[in-house]
């Protein structure tokens, strides 16, 4: 990383305001959009059916109210600074509870810092949400560089492991010199780089959603599967599953993100598509559409950031980055005491967990999805603060 110094260390005060012609032309699109053909009675099983996109889009072109959800954002103190020649928007929440532990929160793909709008509040204030105010946490919400308003990049080499080292700088010029780090999807693989990043500062991480570092890459020898309970087969099932049925995102945003991102640059229903079928896929079993597993409205917000700000492609690049600079390799441990919330369709496994990772919680849960911040609110608070309460 370049010196703050030469970088500058100013932190600059944010506002969402989003031009009025941004979100005419948005509507222009959507009224414009050529839908595609499909194969009748493949509802799901080759991709979002064109029934289903058609009526989310013309609800987001009709009925959905950005500037409702743009005076939302604007409720939480958003920044913007500069680090390692990348600009960084954040969000920075202080608790009214002096002894309150900073705590960085990292969303990951096809997420943003919306995911965690619902436990900003009952991590920062406790006491106000009915819980103890001991548990009360400094947030540090950052938008990963190529994200949403700390998008586009302007140069290669924007790794998880970059990312990580961005953020200890960040907590440094908050004036932060002891944190915790939680983080699920990428953010899963942030937050543990952020311990080995700063292994003498991060008092814990605590992860859901989480993959590499956590689960088997390739292989599993037939001894160690025999050895695994049923819960923790299924889980080696649903990853076999993953790789063969739903790794084509990850195939194309690691391989071509600049071909991707002509495309859903150009359409917002491709947009839409790109990331809906992501919450239809990783959500709850039991929600037969992605809004019964997340608020409809809350889903296009986050849609609205990549649409927005055109960082699709950007955002992609994270997956190019990683698998071009063997940040896919297996992590070393970095010894910061660890904690896993395993939803139900979650895929960490704890024996592979421990070879990577100083495993000191481990909860599963039967209910929830990928986006526990946005599906289980409520869960993923407890679990956070229930882990915490170990490394305070």
């Amino acid at each position: 990383m370049t010196s703050t110094a030469d970088s500058g260390s100013e932190i600059r005060p944010f506002a969402v305001d989003v031009p009025q012609a941004d979100l005419d032309d948005l509507d222009d699109r959507l009224a414009r959009t050529r839908w595609s053909a499909e194969l009748p009675g493949t509802p799901w099983d080759r991709g979002v059916p064109a029934g289903y996109l058609r009526g989310l889009a013309e609800y987001w072109r009709t009925a959905y109210d950005w500037r409702q959800a743009e005076a939302t954002l604007n409720e939480q103190p958003h920044f913007t600074t500069t680090i390692d020649g990348a600009n960084v928007h954040f969000l920075h929440v202080r608790s009214p509870e002096p002894d309150a532990l900073p705590l960085v929160l990292t969303h990951g793909w096809p997420g943003s810092f919306v995911e965690f709008l619902d436990v900003i509040g009952p991590l920062s204030d406790p006491r106000a949400h009915g819980g103890d105010p001991t548990d009360a946490f400094h947030l540090v919400v950052p938008s990963i560089p190529g994200f949403a308003f700390s998008g586009p990049v302007t140069e290669p080499g924007w790794t998880v492991a970059r990312v990580a080292a961005a953020w200890a700088e960040l907590a440094t010029r908050l004036g932060y010199e002891r944190f915790g780090a939680h983080g699920g999807d990428m953010g899963a693989l942030i937050s543990p780089d952020l311990g080995r990043a700063a292994p003498d500062r991060v008092v814990g991480v605590h992860v859901n959603a989480a993959s590499v570092g956590f689960i088997p890459l390739g292989p599993v020898d037939p001894d160690v599967v025999a050895g695994l309970g049923p819960a923790d087969q299924a889980r080696l099932a649903r990853i076999q599953h993953f790789t063969t049925e739903e790794w084509g995102y990850n195939a194309l945003q690691s391989t071509r993100p600049a071909t991707l991102a002509h495309a859903l640059a150009d359409s917002p229903a491709g947009q839409l598509a790109w990331i809906v079928e992501k919450f239809k896929s990783w959500t709850s079993a039991d929600a037969a559409l992605p809004e019964d597993a997340v608020d409809r409205d809350r889903l296009l917000t986050n849609v609205m950031l990549y649409w927005l700000t055109g960082t699709a492609g950007s955002s992609a690049n994270l997956y190019y980055e990683n698998m071009h600079t063997g940040q896919w390799a297996p992590p070393v441990d970095s010894g910061v005491p660890t904690g896993v919330a395993n939803f139900a369709v979650d895929v960490a496994i704890r024996h592979f967990a421990e070879q990577a990772n100083t495993i000191t919680h481990w909860a599963e849960y039967d209910s929830g999805g990928h986006f526990a911040a946005l599906e289980t609110p409520g869960l993923l608070v407890d679990d956070i603060r229930t882990f915490f309460r170990s490394v305070r």
